[in-house]
């Protein structure tokens, strides 16, 4: 994409894409700073209830200030694309740490899942659940500050047709039982895939994985993993991540706060 949309955003190369949307990096021409620019992708845009709910959740989202979340600065369109203009962050992808590093020191491991739980702590304060956390949803600076993102398009895929979720919404490997099965999702989802995040940190592995989206699903709802001290991994975490990872959100942590509660209590050290 080679254009200046909005009159503004002058694009200057592609970051990354997703199911829902391409990240291109560009230059604010206005305010001359660096900025992400979300595109929605094309086979949505004459879904005009799913362009509406895409806005709609982009301006609430405006409603987060937090530095642990990246920062939402302008929605809008430009002809027939659609877009979301966000904080450009200098950095690489939690799943991208993961995959080049493998497991993480615990220290390390603690300081990254506190982060996030803090950003969530904020979203949930204010009644937005993200229902999409994920390491590709988690950017890690040069120093080590986790920052959420994706807020916006989480909620706009989870109000679109039920048929378009499994297409739009997130990835499986981090998906609650509850969100599997349709049902009402809450601060708990958010709290389930950090665990898997946070199972994921401290073995470098998923707790489950399968041949199909369909496989996978079916082990979120019917499997328990073992945990990091049964593979042979650091132990100390495996009470919290096994609350996290509850099959039912009634046995989850109440809360993102007492999660962070009992890793300090568990780890205090850390």
């Amino acid at each position: 994409m080679e254009r200046l949309l909005g009159n503004r955003y002058k694009i200057e190369g592609k970051l990354g894409a997703g199911g829902m949307a391409i990240v291109y990096k560009a230059q604010d021409t206005q305010l001359e700073r660096t900025v992400a620019v979300k595109v929605l992708r094309k086979q949505f845009v004459n879904d005009e209830e799913f362009v509406e709910n895409f806005r709609q959740e982009a301006q609430s989202v405006a409603r987060l200030s937090h530095p642990n979340i990246v920062s939402f600065y302008d929605v809008g369109h430009d002809g027939d694309v659609n877009y979301i203009i966000m904080e450009y962050i200098e950095g690489k992808t939690l799943k991208q740490v993961v995959r080049e590093n493998g497991s993480f020191p615990l220290p390390e491991a603690i300081n990254i899942i506190d982060q996030v739980a803090e950003a969530l702590n904020h979203a949930h304060a204010k009644d937005i659940v993200h229902r999409d956390i994920k390491p590709q949803n988690i950017m890690v600076t040069p120093n080590n500050q986790a920052k959420v993102t994706d807020f916006g398009l989480a909620g706009a895929a989870m109000s679109a047709a039920p048929a378009r979720i499994g297409e739009v919404v997130g990835s499986v490997y981090y998906l609650s039982p509850e969100q599997a099965r349709g049902d009402l999702v809450t601060e708990q989802s958010d709290i389930y895939s950090l665990g898997i995040i946070l199972y994921e940190l401290m073995t470098g592995q998923l707790p489950y994985v399968g041949d199909s989206p369909v496989s996978i699903i079916r082990k979120h709802l019917r499997e328990t993993p073992p945990l990091p001290g049964q593979l042979g991994k650091n132990s100390a975490l495996d009470i919290v991540i096994a609350r996290a990872m509850a099959k039912s959100a009634k046995d989850r942590y109440r809360d993102v706060k007492e999660l962070q509660t009992h890793l300090a209590l568990v780890h205090p050290q850390a």
